[in-house]
């Protein structure tokens, strides 16, 4: 009696290659992603009791306190913008920035037993990462624009919206994503042998931040170290928030050139991330 031959409707292989994403596999997968993100967003505000307004309070707060210590204490210039309104622009889209790096950064500690019981693409967790996070960004935008109206329509008003510049908002958004995911999934998966990395992953963002213009006009770098500008620009973040800056309040310190080197770094750093990424999940289970 012949014995048939099973047929199989998926067929896992093991990954050739360090840049191998199977971006077909990825978008088979979807319905994970999405899950994903609904549990992470689901877990972070469960059992709280202000639930998903955290998302509002804590731009809010981090707001006041730029505004009192830079802004009154300090006396930094805010290039004409109102001092609010100037910190806002620079914490909200740094904010999620540095959250996608965060969580994507321990995507392998955080991820471990379903790792280790369930075969998916190890990319679909940090991706899910950087969209739940997105959902935060789109509530603490739209309080930004809430304030931002508010000064817009006074008589007299000192921000000027860039339309053209505003268009590329999904663009530079997008950006901001791929950076978070690059350099956290590269973290993540240096994390696997070396797991002082994610003890100095809060340490190492708060250094960003002020290596960023969240706190301070990239203009009062650039004037008083004109030398060093083309280096400070190599931070991808500084462009991005000056693109904010320059599309919502109108500053004119922003130059397209510095734009356009933010997404080359990024690309670079994406490209890394995967590569190293892809090089851990082979051995992940064996180092964890």
């Amino acid at each position: 009696m012949a014995i048939k031959k099973e047929e199989w409707s998926v067929e896992i292989k093991p990954a050739h290659g360090w840049l191998n994403v199977n971006l077909k596999e990825l978008w088979r997968y979807r319905d994970l992603i999405y899950l994903l993100a609904r549990r992470n967003f689901v877990s972070l505000y469960k059992q709280t009791i202000l639930g998903p307004a955290w998302a509002i309070i804590q731009p809010l707060l981090t707001t006041v306190v730029f505004t009192v210590v830079f802004g009154k204490i300090a006396n930094i210039s805010t290039d004409g913008m109102p001092q609010f309104l100037f910190y806002m622009a620079g914490s909200v889209p740094w904010t999620y920035f540095a959250r996608c790096l965060e969580k994507t950064s321990s995507t392998f500690l955080t991820n471990e037993r379903i790792f280790g019981k369930v075969y998916f693409p190890r990319l679909c967790a940090p991706i899910s990462t950087v969209l739940f996070t997105m959902v935060s960004f789109f509530i603490q935008f739209a309080l930004f624009l809430v304030f931002l109206t508010f000064y817009a329509v006074k008589p007299n008003p000192v921000v000027h919206l860039n339309w053209s510049l505003i268009a590329l908002t999904p663009i530079v958004l997008v950006e901001m994503g791929l950076l978070g995911l690059g350099v956290g999934v590269m973290i993540s998966a240096l994390t696997v042998r070396y797991r002082d990395l994610a003890l100095l992953v809060s340490f190492g963002v708060q250094l960003w931040m002020y290596a960023s213009p969240v706190a301070y006009p990239a203009s009062l770098m650039i004037t008083n170290y004109p030398s060093l500008a083309g280096i400070y620009m190599l931070n991808p973040m500084a462009p991005i928030i000056e693109y904010f800056r320059a599309a919502f309040l109108g500053t004119n310190t922003f130059n397209p050139g510095y734009l356009a080197l933010s997404m080359v770094v990024t690309c670079a750093l994406l490209f890394a991330g995967v590569i190293l990424f892809n090089r851990s999940q082979k051995t992940f289970m064996d180092n964890i």
